[in-house]
């Protein structure tokens, strides 16, 4: 069975609660080179990311929480951005990710077949570095393939103008890089999807077993 070839989906997660933060800014460069280069994205930030704290347990779950496991779920590629806090990444980034354990049934469980970037924003790059080996570990965790690229970001060395913009060329080209491994992982290892889009045989997360 063949289909059209379709755009390979991304999934941003990451950022801060305030928006336009550093980690956010970085995410969106990642994502728009990744538009650049064919792919169809969607960002998940600042108030997206402010759930309930994860309870296995729980049978009900929020919309945010609905459509974090959907686009997650659809995702032919993720990129996670988180900043530095205390040595390691934040705990409303955790939180999302721990989330995750709601797709362990699904054909794809957690983020398995898909190329995951990630990126850490700290004030230093010890801060920097660490979260960056934590958010790597996590992937690991859940099955996902982080990209040979991961970015550290050094705050305190100007990457960001007081309004927030990137404007280190050094670091748009290593994000530039990060998101061609995605996209380009994306394109050889993706589910084939129907002409609607769809996923074949991959399943979306639908939220069966809880409300919403």
């Amino acid at each position: 069975m063949t289909f059209p070839q379709h755009r390979p989906r991304i999934v941003g997660l990451g950022g801060s609660p305030r928006p336009g933060s550093s980690a956010e800014q970085a995410l969106r460069c990642v994502l728009e080179e990744a538009r650049r280069l064919g792919a169809d994205t969607r960002l998940i930030a600042g108030a997206d990311l402010a759930v309930p704290l994860f309870d296995p347990t729980a049978r009900i779950r929020p919309p945010g929480v609905f459509r974090l496991l959907s686009e997650v779920a659809e995702a032919d590629g993720v990129v996670l951005a988180s900043p530095a806090y205390h040595g390691s990444l934040s705990g409303l980034v955790k939180n999302a990710l721990d989330y995750l354990e709601e797709l362990r049934d699904e054909p794809r469980p957690y983020l398995s077949g898909r190329a995951v970037g990630c990126v850490a924003v700290g004030q230093g790059w010890q801060g920097a570095m660490t979260t960056l080996g934590a958010l790597r570990d996590v992937v690991h965790a859940l099955r996902g393939w982080p990209t040979p690229l991961g970015v550290a970001v050094n705050t305190a060395e100007g990457a960001f103008d007081a309004d927030g913009a990137l404007v280190d060329p050094g670091l748009r080209e290593r994000l530039h890089l990060m998101a061609a491994e995605v996209v380009g992982f994306a394109r050889r290892a993706r589910v084939p999807r129907s002409p609607a889009g769809e996923p074949v045989g991959a399943g979306t997360w639908t939220g069966a077993s809880h409300d919403v």
